[in-house]
């Protein structure tokens, strides 16, 4: 299990990290399309709490993040989000990023597997890098 929590943190960073130039839209897009994903599994409550869960958690080693409501669907549902990461440098705000992808991953990777967690993760983000590691996953 270790292993497999590895591979997906390593998932996430490469994905939040791919262009680190793009850096703030390219973790509002994997956001966005991992809430569209989850939604459609757990519903907009479902995805609200764990999200608030994982923020409350991430804000412990990041205490300037901001929750938001991405439960409220908009053009822009993570805008606090995106809006306090881009106070910090790239270094910071990545950190901060990457570990609140992971916390709630890891959330839902306890209530419904592993693999399964991962399979969603490659379904919504859907590119290279994450394929990849997918494929490494299930070897």
């Amino acid at each position: 299990m270790a292993t497999i929590n590895a591979d997906r943190h390593e998932m996430i960073r490469s994905a939040v990290l791919q262009r680190p130039d793009e850096f703030l839209d390219i973790t509002v897009q994997l956001w966005e399309q991992l809430a569209t994903k989850l939604i459609s599994l757990i519903g907009e409550n479902g995805f609200q709490s764990l999200y608030v869960r994982s923020v409350h958690l991430t804000r412990a080693t990041y205490p300037w993040i901001v929750e938001g409501n991405p439960a409220q669907p908009s053009d822009n549902r993570f805008a606090g989000l995106q809006n306090s990461l881009a106070g910090h440098e790239l270094e910071v705000a990545s950190a901060a990023s990457i570990l609140l992808l992971t916390t709630l991953v890891d959330i839902i990777s306890l209530l419904i597997g592993d693999l399964l967690m991962t399979r969603i993760l490659c379904s919504a983000w859907d590119n290279d890098a994450i394929d990849t590691a997918g494929k490494e996953l299930e070897e």
